[in-house]
């Protein structure tokens, strides 16, 4: 997980956008708040590194299809 970087793309595995890399906390991906969905931007979300499936350039890709990626807001 040491080349997931901040700005990265993050994509599922269908391709569609996810959001973008604003850093890693532990075995966590946290998302740029502009990437929050209507009504949540004013905090994170995250993604729980297990459903990376490669990292490739500047490009993460999951696991799993982007509308199946389960988001966690800040605790």
């Amino acid at each position: 997980m040491a080349d997931i970087k901040e700005h990265m793309k993050i994509i599922g595995k269908d391709g569609a956008h996810v959001g973008t890399v604003d850093r890693l906390e532990g075995n966590r991906i946290k998302l740029t708040r502009k990437d929050s969905p209507e009504g949540h931007n004013d905090h994170h979300h995250y993604i729980d590194t297990k459903y990376v499936g490669a990292v490739e350039g500047d490009v993460v890709k999951l696991s799993v299809n982007a509308d199946a990626v389960p988001k966690t807001e800040a605790a």
